[in-house]
């Protein structure tokens, strides 16, 4: 727990530092620079600020062990924090949306060609920051940095896009072809929809688990078939699993010979139980309900 928490921290301080570079450089020379697109891009930047602080404020709880109020631990702290991350990309996106259709209401000019290049280094770093958080995130099976990730995955396509509106305005203005130079204008509406689908993903995922729905069934299938490879196990007559946060919570109730004494039913439950965890290092608890067999029941 205390290196997830650590190598938790290290993940949103490095998007804290590199997005406050991004969202300082973005904006500015967005705005200055007179493109929408890259200005849109520092929007999400500064969102992504918003977002890792946010992250670094809740890592501490998530990783605390269960207690008597919390008897299954604070691992949905996480997908909290995944959330509001989802809603705040979303408001971005309407935002920048907004703002890219009001821009075709108006004369434009071509943006400055340092803007481009501004993109095109967002790009290169988010491309770096995504690949190397979202590796964290698979390895310690964190929704907090994974939530980090997807905001540097959403930037990663909104600042190429970005990079290719300027790069048509530019043409547009120097080959005297007016349509192209509402390109800046197009792809900042562009990264909106990236923002959106973005934010949307992370926000099922979060109303998902908050709601404790079933995870896969494909999932379910593999549990099943270790259970079923106890010749003890005569009959599962329900299994169910819920993430919480970045563990796994697993409800089974399975059936034995109806003669079978507790110790024996405790052994094998507590079996079940380690075989589980050992195969899968992200269940964090196995509740083992045991019922009589009787062979006429079938």
């Amino acid at each position: 727990m205390v290196i997830r928490e650590t190598l938790a921290k290290k993940v949103a301080w490095i998007s804290v530092i590199s997005n406050i570079i991004l969202t300082l450089g973005k904006i500015i020379i967005g705005w200055y620079g007179n493109s929408d697109a890259v200005f849109a891009d520092g929007i999400h930047s500064a969102a992504d600020v918003f977002a890792s602080i946010i992250v670094l404020l809740v890592i501490k709880i998530a990783n605390k062990p269960a207690d008597n109020e919390h008897p299954y631990g604070h691992g949905k702290a996480e997908v909290i924090v995944s959330g509001i991350v989802g809603i705040l990309l979303f408001l971005v996106s309407i935002y920048v949306v907004y703002e890219g259709i009001s821009g075709f209401f108006h004369e434009v000019e071509s943006p400055s060609l340092l803007a481009m290049w501004v993109a095109l280094f967002s790009y290169i770093m988010k491309i770096i920051l995504y690949r190397s958080s979202l590796k964290a995130a698979k390895q310690h099976n964190s929704k907090a940095i994974e939530a980090i990730a997807f905001d540097h995955k959403a930037d990663i396509v909104a600042s190429i896009a970005a990079a290719i509106g300027v790069l048509i305005s530019i043409l547009g203005e120097r080959f005297d072809l007016h349509l192209l130079l509402y390109g800046d204008k197009a792809a900042s509406i562009f990264v909106a929809y990236l923002i959106f689908k973005i934010s949307k993903e992370m926000l099922t995922e979060a109303f998902d688990i908050l709601l404790e729905r079933n995870i896969s069934t494909e999932t379910i299938q593999e549990y099943t078939k270790i259970i079923n490879d106890f010749p003890d196990v005569r009959r599962i007559d329900r299994i169910r699993a819920r993430e919480h946060g970045h563990y796994i919570l697993v409800d089974l109730r399975i059936s034995i010979d109806h003669y079978k004494t507790i110790k024996e039913g405790h052994d094998l439950a507590k079996s079940i139980k380690q075989k589980l965890m050992k195969s899968y290092d992200n269940i964090d608890e196995v509740l083992i309900h045991l019922n009589p067999y009787f062979p006429e029941d079938n």
